[in-house]
């Protein structure tokens, strides 16, 4: 894993004089700016001040609060690293905010989450469960009659337990159909919230929720090809994403590559292949990892993420998102750059909090 106090390029430098009280934080492309002092994070200074920075695990192991330093430098805790970046993204300037502190005043290239209201802790109510796969629920939360979540397709929410954990779920369903909040949610074997919603969770129990959370939806200002990757449950944002450009004048072509292990594991297949008939300028390619013998599978075999490299050797002027499991998304972000991505053209919502937080989905 990378540590960033070994790569000399980077923009890191030793911690700030203690007497130093604050500098000033400046986000880009579109603000806002806040101030961070020389012994917090700077994803914490954000909070405190009410600009809502995306984040997941905040120990530096799932990437979601990387930004790019454009200007200025920060430094690292006696301890501490960037297991959440690639080399190649330190090299490149980008550092976790969970993790940083600043060391002068900063320019840094990442996005505040909120989306129209803010960040927002609501009651919700289970109106639907319904068994999409052998291992997928479906759950649709209904909110009280006068709150509605405003929120980017691809956003997430967090279920706030009653011990006080969290677990993170991304909307499944666009804004445009917002009367109820749809989540698709994978049995983990000896998950305890994921346990709860197979198994003894009923309709019109209540739950509490805080959203909307993160940095993976459509870039709109760009009119470049777009590729989707997902995988299993990481299907569910990329779903919302594609239904919401959909709906949109954008005439941006997308390819969407969803791998899975077995055919029963497209729990959703035939919604991607109706909207690749309805729509030639999206184009749908699923990938079995491991297809049963007895299926008959005729279509493309492997890892997904090697299904899109084998159509795109050139990944130069295109946008990438990457969705689902920590070994895809890793090798996306490894790989992808190698065949001309640019760093700044490829977002990813990595469903890893629950393995390097203790958390089971």
């Amino acid at each position: 894993m990378p540590d960033s106090r070994s790569i000399s390029d980077a923009p890191f430098g030793p911690p700030a004089s203690a007497d130093l009280a604050v500098f000033d934080v400046a986000l880009e492309p579109q603000g806002p700016a806040f101030l961070a002092g020389p012994d917090e994070s700077i994803l914490d200074a954000a909070l405190r001040q009410g600009v809502a920075l995306s984040y997941g695990c905040r120990n530096g192991a799932c990437g979601a609060c990387r930004g790019r330093v454009v200007a200025g430098r920060v430094h690292l805790p006696e301890g501490a690293g960037l297991r959440g970046l690639t080399e190649r993204e330190v090299r490149a300037g980008w550092t976790l905010l969970c993790q940083a502190r600043a060391s002068s005043d900063l320019r840094i290239a990442a996005r505040a989450d909120g989306a129209g209201d803010g960040v927002r802790t609501l009651p919700a109510r289970v109106a639907s469960r319904t068994r999409l796969a052998h291992d997928v629920m479906e759950l649709r939360l209904q909110l009280p009659p006068t709150e509605r979540l405003r929120y980017r397709a691809g956003q997430y929410v967090d279920i706030l337990l009653r011990d006080g954990r969290r677990r993170a779920f991304s909307l499944a369903n666009c804004p445009a159909d917002d009367a109820l909040l749809v989540l698709h949610i994978r049995h983990v074997p000896g998950g305890t919230f994921s346990g709860h919603v197979f198994e003894d969770l009923e309709e019109r129990s209540l739950l509490r929720l805080q959203g909307p959370l993160g940095s993976f939806y459509l870039r709109t200002e760009s009119d470049c090809p777009v590729v989707f990757l997902a995988g299993g449950t990481g299907f569910a944002p990329v779903k919302a994403i594609i239904e919401n450009a959909l709906l949109a004048p954008l005439r941006r072509e997308m390819h969407l590559y969803w791998g899975v292990r077995s055919e029963r594991d497209l729990y959703l297949g035939d919604l991607p292949r109706a909207w690749a008939r309805a729509h030639s300028r999206l184009q749908f390619v699923p990938v079995l990892s491991e297809p049963e013998p007895e299926s008959g599978w005729s279509g493309r075999t492997g890892f997904v993420h090697e299904a899109v490299l084998a159509d795109f050797p050139d990944l130069s002027g295109h946008e990438v998102y990457a969705s689902g499991p920590p070994p895809m998304v890793t090798a996306a972000r490894e790989l992808f750059p190698e065949h001309g991505l640019d760093l700044e053209r490829l977002f990813f919502d990595s469903f890893d909090y629950a393995y390097e937080t203790g958390h089971d989905g």
